[in-house]
Order: structure tokens, then C-alpha cells, then sequence
């Protein structure tokens, strides 16, 4: 009898062996199958050796009981990025493109004890006053303005053209934006993820957040800056900088990615023609299988400790694989037993994400009127055509191309709670001496809804 191998064999292009046993979360083959490597890392036990990046290390949980340790474990694990100690020790390239992601901000993410329960509270309290019609009207105006520029074509790219977009005009209403300020909100996020002048995009995106905190400390509106401004927790201006940067930009980029994975699962995988619960159905088994942020909620050892089996250092990176947490053999039965809302994929612990049901219904609200406005939409392309982008923290299509009927704009009704910000961008014109704005594409939203 042949003698069986003791590990399964590194995905192909895994190039685990020329990295100090580290396998890489970074390349073309890793986005192409990350699940291929998520079973090979399993060999390892609960955690796993690996690169995020050229010469940035980490350990990775695999395992969903040791990820929902660690994710609640506040007192072993910290999430102040200035306890890292590679980065401390200079062994993080400058030029790392990690660095943005994990690199250590004045927020609620990084903070801990009790300045995190300070900051968390406020987000959560503001967060919790947004009216759910309100929220499903936002985003059904975003979805109709979005639809209208591509409908009468037939065909469309649903990322860029949609679901990239949906999140950052309904952030952009909730937090009370008007047009100017807005327009340079979307440019800064925008350019951030696509890596395009990235830092100069950071710079915009801070300014226009300090434009927008100066201009609710004088005249405060019904939305969510003015909330958090009003919060017991009393922010200053500073700490309000980064909870709003906190909140539009974290929020953005795992919301763009849950409403292009599910319409690719809606589009991909004919089973949901035939099933009730339609989208729901989509979106939970993509939260379970594709979740949007895959690898993520860095942590850091408070002190030197055996953990899973293995041995950290004080200021080691530990982030959890929420993808492989969520795909584990262990899981399996909890699922086919009908509990399809125990994924990780919203984190958990005190660090869980505090808009996860505005998130949900954004997501059910955008991919329903679009179905609904264009019952036809297929893919355009053969499935195994399409790329995702690469980099070992969000999963998430390059381009989606999609074609359909083609549409006719329809008369929208009367606008409502968006009306307030384009009431409050022609007063701001009007005191700048008339000035019109360059036309970026919040301002169109917002002349769109009052034409």
C-alpha cells in the first residue's frame, strides 16, 4: 500500500516555500482561490504562518472557535496598531501597501478598555437613530440616480457602475453631506481604494471631513455628524475626524464588496431563481462563503503567551481569516442545522461592526430595486472570465459586466430627506457669491433629485 502524504500540497503558485514557510495572501493566485490556500493553511492547526505582503508577517486564525476567542479576549489581545512590534522594530517597508490599512488611528477600531467603550458608544448610539424608512428611501433615490445613467444602455459594469457607488451617496445623505463637500468625499474614498494618488485622495477626504465637522458645530442637522457631535461622550473636533473617517470609509469598502459579491452569487449560481427569500438567501450565503473582508481585526498580543497551540510575542500581528473561519469543517454542521447568521463575517466581541443591520438593509434595499428595474440582468461575460482584485483583506470583483433590456428613465417622485443637503449646498453657493460647483457626482445626485 502506498504511504499517504502527512500535509496536503500548496495551491498551485503558492510559493509558501521561499518565504520562510510563510504562505502568501498577496498575488494574482491567491485572489484568483483564496479558499485553495485557506484549506492548505488548515494543516497548520487553529493558526497559520503568513505574508500579507512582501516582508509583512502575521498569524492568521483559520479556525472559528479560536476566532471567536480571540475576537473577544480583550484582555490577552489589544488593538492599538502601536503595540506592533514589527513596525516598531523597522521591519515594515515604508512603502508597504498594508501600511494604510493597519497602521494605528485615533479611532474606535485601534482604541481599547475604556476610551474604545467611550468612542464606541457614541457610534453606536448615532448609528442606532438612523430611521430604517428613511435608510430604504436613501438608498432606493441612490439606486434610481445610479440606474437612470447606465439604464437606457443595456448594459452596464454593476461595480463600478453600481455597487461601488451605492455606499458612498447613502454615507454621503446619513451624514448630512452637501454637494461641495460631498463631491470631495467621494473623490478621497474613491481614489483611496483604487489606489490611484492614494495619499493625495487621504488629504482630500480629511479636509472635506473637517469642512463637514465645522459646518454642523454651526448649524446642526438631522443626520448622523450632528448626532455624534451631540453625543454625551462630547468628541473633539479631532476625535470627530476620525470616527467620520472611521465610519465612511471602514463602511465603505466591505458594503461596496457585499452588494458586488452578492449580485455575482445572484448572477453566477442559477439555484436562487427558484428559491423563495431570494435575496436574503444570496446575501447570507455570501456572508458565510465570499465574505467581503476576508482577512482582518488585527490584534496584538498584551504580552507573551501560548495561544492555539502556538507561542506569540508581545506586539505580534494576529488577524482572524473570517473566510476560512466561516468555511471550516466545524462549521458545517451549525449551518445545514439552520443557523445561517453565525458567521464571523461582521466580526464579533466588543469590535464587532456597529452598522451591521444599516449595512444589511442598505444591501437588501440596492440589489432589490435593481432587480426589480432590471428583472432581466445577466452576465455579460463567461464566469470564469472575471478577476478579483488582489491584497489579503477585502474580496471583491474587479468589474462585474452585466447586460439587460434597456430602460427608460421614469418620473421620480417628489424628494424628501436628500432635498435638506442640496437646500444646505445652494445657501453655501449662494454665500460664496453664486459660485456653481464642478459638477462632481454627488452634486449630480443631488441636482438629479430636484430637476
Amino acid at each position: 500500500m502506498d504511504a499517504q502524504p502527512t500535509a496536503p500540497v500548496p495551491p498551485p503558485g503558492c510559493p509558501a516555500h521561499n518565504t520562510g514557510g510563510r504562505v502568501p495572501l498577496h498575488g494574482p493566485e491567491f485572489a484568483a482561490d483564496p479558499q485553495a490556500y485557506y484549506t492548505y493553511l488548515r494543516h497548520y492547526g487553529p493558526t497559520a504562518p503568513v505574508e500579507l505582503a512582501p516582508g509583512v508577517e502575521a498569524t492568521l486564525v483559520t479556525d472559528y472557535a479560536t476566532a471567536l476567542h480571540l475576537l473577544q479576549d480583550s484582555g490577552s489581545f489589544r488593538k492599538d496598531a502601536r503595540r506592533w512590534r514589527d513596525l516598531n522594530e523597522g521591519r515594515i517597508p515604508p512603502d508597504s501597501p498594508i501600511a494604510p490599512v493597519l497602521a494605528y488611528r485615533p479611532n474606535a477600531m485601534f482604541s481599547d478598555g475604556a476610551e474604545h467603550l467611550r468612542l464606541r458608544q457614541a457610534i453606536t448610539d448615532s448609528m442606532a437613530r438612523v430611521d430604517s424608512r428613511r435608510l430604504s428611501q436613501s438608498t432606493e433615490q441612490v439606486s434610481n440616480f445610479l440606474i437612470s445613467q447606465f439604464g437606457s444602455r443595456g448594459s452596464a459594469d454593476l461595480l463600478g457602475d453600481y455597487a461601488k457607488q451605492v455606499p458612498l451617496f447613502v454615507f454621503n445623505e446619513l451624514f448630512g453631506c452637501p454637494a461641495d463637500i460631498g463631491d470631495r468625499i467621494v473623490f478621497g474614498i474613491t481614489g483611496m481604494f483604487d489606489g490611484i494618488n492614494a495619499e493625495q485622495a487621504m488629504g482630500v477626504l480629511f479636509g472635506a471631513i473637517g469642512e463637514l465637522i465645522a459646518l454642523k458645530r454651526a448649524k446642526p442637522g438631522d443626520d448622523v455628524t450632528s448626532w455624534l457631535m451631540e453625543h454625551q461622550a462630547k468628541l473633539t473636533d479631532e476625535e470627530m475626524l476620525h470616527q467620520l473617517a472611521l465610519l465612511l470609509v471602514a463602511g465603505n469598502e466591505p458594503l461596496r464588496n457585499l452588494i458586488g459579491n452578492t449580485l455575482h452569487r445572484l448572477l453566477t449560481h442559477d439555484a436562487y431563481a427558484h428559491q423563495g427569500g431570494l435575496i436574503d438567501e444570496a446575501i447570507d450565503d455570501t456572508l458565510w462563503e465570499n465574505p467581503p473582508m476576508q482577512n482582518l481585526a488585527a490584534h496584538y498580543p498584551a504580552s507573551d503567551m501560548e495561544f492555539a497551540g502556538q507561542k506569540l510575542q508581545a506586539g505580534d500581528l494576529v488577524l482572524v481569516s473570517f473566510a476560512a473561519a466561516n468555511t471550516g469543517p466545524a462549521l458545517s454542521a451549525a449551518r445545514q442545522a439552520g443557523s445561517n447568521r453565525a458567521h464571523l463575517s461582521w466580526s464579533a466581541g466588543p469590535h464587532a461592526c456597529p452598522s451591521k443591520e444599516p449595512g444589511r438593509q442598505i444591501t437588501v434595499t440596492a440589489i432589490e430595486n435593481l432587480l426589480n428595474k432590471l428583472p432581466d440582468v445577466e452576465l455579460a461575460v463567461p464566469t470564469e472570465s472575471l478577476t478579483w482584485r488582489p491584497g489579503p483583506f477585502n474580496r471583491g470583483l474587479a468589474v462585474l459586466p452585466a447586460k439587460f433590456t434597456p430602460v427608460q428613465p421614469v418620473r421620480r417622485p417628489a424628494p424628501q430627506a436628500p432635498a435638506a443637503s442640496e437646500a444646505q449646498a445652494q445657501q453655501d453657493r449662494t454665500a460664496r457669491g453664486g459660485r456653481t460647483e464642478r459638477g462632481g457626482v454627488w452634486s449630480q445626485f443631488l441636482n438629479w433629485l430636484t430637476r
